[in-house]
């Protein structure tokens, strides 16, 4: 996504099963390949971590 991400759209890269169609890539896009999983971020499962996504992405919504 040349021009960012907008909140409440999913990224292009983002597969069915929810894996990153380019991680481990050179052309992988530096804010996420700078983003660490830890447990007070992400929460103890998934429903956990995308729950708080969902937040941050109202959180920063233009």
């Amino acid at each position: 996504m040349p021009h960012g991400k907008p909140a409440g759209v999913r990224c292009v890269q983002l597969l069915a099963d929810f894996r990153c169609a380019i991680f481990g890539r050179a052309d992988r896009p530096a804010v996420c390949a700078s983003l660490r999983p830890m447990a007070n971020i992400c929460g103890v499962n998934r429903l956990d971590a995308l729950d708080l996504l969902a937040r941050l992405e109202l959180a920063t919504k233009p």
